[in-house]
């Protein structure tokens, strides 16, 4: 574990980048990894995580999918697994929106189980969600979605999302989004 300038390494606290030596036989690295390969030895796998006490390398999320709201870093896997918990829910993914005061803001893609659509308003899930974690990591965008995009292998394409979530535009201090369809 260490910083993404490789200067240092040592036990992780919450939030840093993972980057591991390499030996001298994988340095020739297909095409698509070569960004990952940076200062001498290290590779950047792209994820954050933790080092916990006990040794337990805990991956919390991958580096881009981090969301950073006014200070605060927020898992968009740790915000998902939650909303999975909603009875309604079929798929969730939460990316960063642009905000105008905080920087960025959870924005939620959801697709309902079968029967669920039209049953749950996006206030809901943002009032259920408030009940189950932090102010800070609710989603103060929820988008409604009878599928999510997803890869031939099933994957959702969250890059997709966050182009989306751009393109919304910057929420404002105090502004939910509590309704939105796409």
């Amino acid at each position: 574990m260490g910083d993404p300038e490789f200067k240092w390494v040592r036990p992780a606290s919450e939030w840093d980048p993972m980057i591991l030596n390499y030996t001298s036989g994988t340095t020739s690295a297909p095409k698509g990894v070569v960004h990952c390969h940076r200062g001498d030895g290290w590779f950047y796998t792209g994820d954050v995580g933790v080092m916990h006490p006990d040794g337990y390398l805990e991956i919390r999320d991958r580096s881009k999918d981090v969301i950073i709201s006014g200070g605060e870093n927020i898992s968009s896997v740790e915000v998902e697994s939650l909303l999975y918990g909603h009875p309604a829910v079929n798929e969730a993914a939460v990316v960063a929106r642009p905000d105008e005061f905080w920087g960025e803001t959870p924005c939620a893609f959801v697709s309902f189980k079968e029967g669920a659509a039209g049953t749950v308003t996006a206030a809901e899930v943002i009032a259920w969600s408030r009940e189950r974690m932090p102010g800070y990591m609710v989603p103060k965008t929820v988008v409604f979605r009878a599928e999510l995009p997803k890869t031939s292998t099933g994957k959702i394409q969250k890059y997709v999302l966050r182009n989306l979530a751009k393109e919304m535009g910057p929420t404002r201090r105090g502004v939910s989004t509590t309704t939105s369809k796409m």
